[in-house]
């Protein structure tokens, strides 16, 4: 399978599950912090209307450092897994404490954050500050395993990633009309596109 193949396979993939979501209209790093952190381990339909009300209680950073654990904890009951919850509210602390209240934008800077590793870090990155980025998006993930790793028992992301740099390199889909960061996705409507 050549690149090209791959990335059709990956943009039929983005085309049957694509949905208009609340994080996607406004890309301000702390919509994508809070979206990403809400999607671990929580299918979509869940997330949607808590991040709704989420953003509604806490629309930015600073509401969220300013808040206590227990109304944040409040404010997230439903979504299970409360660890991503506290996360949030030590990243939002770490932000307006460590940070001056300025959102992080280098890789480096956003991985110290609270619950934010490699994927999250590179969904920030790419979706809020629009800088290429490789990372695992679920739905890419799932046309690698389902296409190049069928038979395997368990995949995990350094698997995928190493596969992905082989075939693509860290650059991939820079070029791709529509925006600078990875663009594997593609096409998606406007507003999301940047």
């Amino acid at each position: 399978m050549n690149r090209e193949q791959f990335q059709r396979l990956i943009h039929q993939k983005g085309i049957e599950l694509y949905r208009d979501m609340p994080w996607r209209l406004d890309t301000r790093p702390y919509y994508v912090l809070v979206s990403e952190l809400m999607l671990q381990q929580t299918q979509v339909g869940r997330v949607i209307p808590k991040f709704e009300q989420f953003i509604a209680v806490f629309p930015d950073e600073i509401a969220l450092a300013r808040a206590s654990l227990a109304e944040v904890l409040v404010v997230w009951q439903g979504l299970g897994y409360n660890r991503r919850a506290q996360f949030l509210w030590r990243a939002a602390r770490m932000i307006v404490d460590e940070f001056g209240g300025r959102f992080p934008n280098t890789d480096a800077d956003l991985l110290k954050l609270p619950g934010v590793g490699k994927n999250t870090a590179g969904a920030i990155a790419a979706y809020a500050y629009n800088r290429p980025s490789v990372f695992i998006e679920t739905n890419v993930r799932t046309v690698y395993i389902h296409h190049l790793f069928a038979d395997a028992e368990a995949v995990t992301d350094a698997d995928i990633m190493a596969i992905h740099l082989l075939l693509h390199g860290a650059g991939v889909g820079v070029d791709v009309e529509g925006g600078g960061h990875d663009r594997l996705m593609a096409p998606f409507p406007p507003h999301f596109m940047g």
